[in-house]
């Protein structure tokens, strides 16, 4: 009886230790963790730290937060003077809301890519040849 007992005992500590590992958490200083529960938002983003969700019932996305550098692909236009340019470019940009950034929007760094392209296409239409070399 006392084995039994002392087996039972041990299963559960286990046990409690198993999901206990499972369910901890730690988000760098630059990151911030948005929990899901139930395909839900849960609360506010999860601040840097050691933080637990519960296995199986949420889910967490880290989100950076720190400056991203992204490259723009080279955009050929034809400026206001009708000139063909071939442009590069490079795009800094932060994440200020990290919720937002994972829950209104599909993927966030591809649509940034896709706005500084659809901008830069743009602003050369807009321009002339001199502008554009200055």
């Amino acid at each position: 009886m006392l084995e039994e007992l002392l087996a039972a005992g041990v299963a559960t500590v286990s046990a409690s230790l198993l999901y206990a590992a499972s369910a901890a958490r730690v988000v760098k200083q630059y990151e911030r963790g948005v929990v899901f529960r139930l395909g839900r938002l849960h609360g506010e983003p999860r601040p840097p730290g050691f933080t637990m969700v519960m296995p199986l019932v949420d889910r967490m996305r880290k989100v950076n937060m720190q400056i991203v550098t992204m490259p723009v692909p080279a955009q050929e236009g034809i400026t206001r003077d009708n000139v063909t340019v071939r442009v590069d470019a490079v795009v800094y940009f932060k994440v200020v809301d990290a919720a937002n950034a994972i829950v209104q929007v599909e993927d966030y760094r591809f649509a940034v890519s896709q706005m500084a392209q659809t901008s830069l296409r743009s602003i050369i239409g807009k321009s002339d040849l001199d502008d554009l070399l200055s």
